[in-house]
C-alpha cells in the first residue's frame, strides 16, 4: 500500500510543477503559505500500535499493584478471597504471591469461562483444571513443579505476580496509565479474541462467499476457523476494509519466520519465531483475498522486523498490530515465559519512544484472554457474545497521564472505536452504513467505551522511558525477535 504521506506531497510538487510550466500561478509569490492548524485531542495521535500478548489476567498480573482494583485483602494485608481446591478435598484456598517466571496456567476455552466465573462467584478456576500428566494441577510432586505450586498446595492459577518478576510492566504503569477494567472481547480463546481484535465478531460463515450467512461463534472448532494453507473462511467485514477504502496506512506484524502464504515451509527453531493462525487472522478473511481492494493488500501483513525499521526511520503507519511469535507470546507451557515476553514488548515499545514518531503515538499494550488465571471481577454482559474475564491493559503515550489508573470499563472493541474516531470519521463497522453488510448482531464498538479517560492532551508530552529488555542477570536465552 501507498504511504498516504508520500502521496500527498507527490500530488502537491506536481501540482507546482503544473502551474509552473503553464504560467499559472494559484496564489500570490510573495506571500508565505498558511501555517497548518495545532492539532488537537486524538488528531494529536497520528500512529496507533495495538500489541497483543497471550493469556495472563489482571490479577495474575497486577493484582497487587497498589491503587489498582487487585486482589481483595484483609485489614493485615492476607488475600480474603478462597478458591474450592478440589484437589484437597474441596479445601478454600487463597490466591498466593508466585516468584515464578514459568506457569501451566489453566484451559480457556468458552465452557472454562463459564465454569471459572460460575454464575459470578468467580470462583471455579480450580475446578476447570483437567488432571493430565506432566502438569502440575493434579501432580505437585514432580520436579518441575515446586515452582508452580504455592504454599498451600494451589496451582499456579491462583499465582499473582510481584513487581520484581515483571519490572518493565509495572514501569509502565507507573510512568503511564494502567487499565483495570480492560475486559477480553469474549469469554472464550485466543482465535476469537483475534478476530474481535479486529472486526468486532466471531463467526462462521457456512456460504464464504455471502457475509451475510455469517453467525456468531466463539468457539470456532474444526472446519468452523482458518487455518495455513487452507482457504479463508471469515466472510464479514474488518476494519482494515474500512481503512484501505479511505486510504489509512496500517500493518499487521508477525513473527519474521511466519510461513503464511505458501506452508509448510521451515521455521528454524521449531515454530519458535513464527506466528500461529490463530493470532495471525487476517489472512483468513475472504475480503483479504478475493478481490475486493486494491493489489498488494496481503503486502500489509509484515515481519516484525519492517515495524523496528518504521519506528527508527519514522515510517510507521497509521495502525499497526502486532502479534507475537511462540517465543515471545507469554502463552503458559509454550517457548516463551515472562522473561521472553517481557523482553520482547520492552524492545517494541523502545523502538518507538527512540524514533521520530514518539510525540504522536498511542501503544496500546494488552493480553487476549485470561489464561485460566484467577481474576476477582465479574465480567460485564454486553450481549450473547461477551465481554471474557479481564486482562492487562497499559497504555503508553506522550500523552497518557502519568501514573493514573482508568477504572473505565473497556474492551479490544474499544480499541476499534478509536481507530474510527481518529482515522474514519467515526464510521462504524455497522451493516447499515460501512458499504460491506454482513450479518453481526450488535456493532460492538456502539457499545463499548472510549479510552480516552487514559489521556490528558493538554499537557506536555511525556518523555520516553526506554527500559532494558532483560533486567536479569543471567544471560538472556535467544534474541526475542529471531
Amino acid at each position: 500500500m501507498r504511504n498516504p504521506r508520500k502521496l500527498l506531497v507527490l500530488v502537491a510538487v506536481v501540482t507546482a510543477v503544473g502551474a509552473a510550466c503553464t504560467g499559472h500561478s494559484t496564489s500570490s509569490s510573495t506571500s508565505a503559505p498558511s501555517p497548518s492548524p495545532p492539532a488537537h485531542g486524538i488528531q494529536k495521535l497520528d500512529h496507533l500500535i495495538f500489541i497483543v500478548q497471550e493469556n495472563r489476567s489482571f490479577d495474575h498480573y497486577f493484582g497487587t499493584y497498589p491503587g489498582a482494583d487487585g486482589i481483595p485483602t484483609n485489614p493485615d494485608g492476607s488475600f480474603s478471597v478462597c478458591i474450592p481446591d478440589r484437589f484437597q478435598g474441596g479445601a478454600c484456598v487463597p490466591p498466593y504471591v508466585s516468584h515464578s517466571f514459568d506457569f501451566d496456567g489453566g484451559p480457556h476455552a468458552h465452557n472454562d469461562a463459564v465454569r471459572d466465573v460460575n454464575g459470578g462467584k468467580m470462583n471455579g478456576f480450580i475446578a476447570s483444571l483437567k488432571p493430565r500428566d506432566g502438569y502440575c494441577w493434579t501432580i505437585p510432586d514432580q520436579p518441575q513443579c515446586p515452582d508452580k505450586i504455592g504454599p498451600d498446595g494451589q496451582p499456579d492459577v491462583l499465582s499473582t505476580l510481584p513487581r520484581a518478576q515483571i519490572p518493565n510492566y509495572w514501569a509502565y504503569a507507573d510512568h503511564y496509565a494502567l487499565q483495570d477494567a480492560m475486559f477480553a472481547p469474549v469469554d472464550s480463546w485466543t482465535l476469537p479474541s483475534h478476530l474481535f481484535l479486529i472486526s468486532g465478531w466471531s463467526a462462521y460463515c457456512p456460504d464464504t462467499t455471502d457475509p451475510m450467512s455469517c453467525r456468531s461463534d466463539i468457539d470456532l472448532k474444526g472446519d468452523h476457523r482458518w487455518d495455513y494453507g487452507n482457504k479463508p473462511v471469515y466472510a464479514w467485514t474488518d476494519i482494515t476494509w474500512l481503512l484501505d477504502r479511505q486510504q489509512v496506512a496500517w500493518r499487521y506484524y508477525i513473527g519474521n519466520h511466519t510461513c503464511w502464504q505458501h506452508p509448510p515451509c521451515e521455521d528454524p527453531e521449531g515454530r519458535a519465531y513464527g506466528t500461529a493462525y490463530n493470532r495471525n487472522i487476517l489472512p483468513g478473511f475472504t475480503s483479504f483475498w478475493d478481490g475486493e481492494r486494491a493489489n498488494g493488500v496481503t503486502d500489509n501483513v509484515r515481519p516484525v522486523e519492517e515495524y523496528l525499521a518504521s519506528a527508527a526511520d519514522g515510517s510507521l503507519p497509521s495502525v499497526s498490530w502486532i502479534a507475537p511469535t511462540s517465543v515471545t507470546s507469554e502463552h503458559p507451557r509454550s517457548k516463551s515465559t515472562i522473561k521472553t515476553g517481557m523482553a520482547y514488548v520492552t524492545r517494541l515499545v523502545n523502538a518507538a519512544m527512540q524514533g521520530p514518531d514518539w510525540n504522536s503515538t498511542a501503544i496500546f499494550l494488552t493480553w487476549d484472554d485470561w489464561g485460566g488465571f484467577y481474576d476477582h471481577i465479574v465480567p460485564p454482559r454486553v450481549d450473547g457474545n461477551g465481554y471474557g474475564l479481564r486482562v492487562p491493559g497499559l497504555v503508553i503515550s506522550p500523552y497518557a497521564k502519568p501514573g493514573y489508573i482508568d477504572h473505565t470499563t473497556l474492551s479490544f472493541d474499544s480499541y476499534l472505536r478509536l481507530i474510527e474516531d481518529r482515522f474514519l470519521g467515526g464510521q462504524r463497522l455497522d451493516p447499515k452504513t460501512d458499504g460491506r453488510p454482513d450479518a453481526r448482531p450488535t456493532v460492538r464498538e456502539r457499545l463499548a467505551n472510549p479510552v480516552l479517560g487514559a489521556f490528558d492532551f493538554s499537557q506536555d508530552p511525556q518523555a520516553p522511558l526506554v527500559l532494558n529488555p532483560w533486567p536479569w542477570s543471567e544471560q538472556e536465552p535467544w534474541s526475542s525477535f529471531g
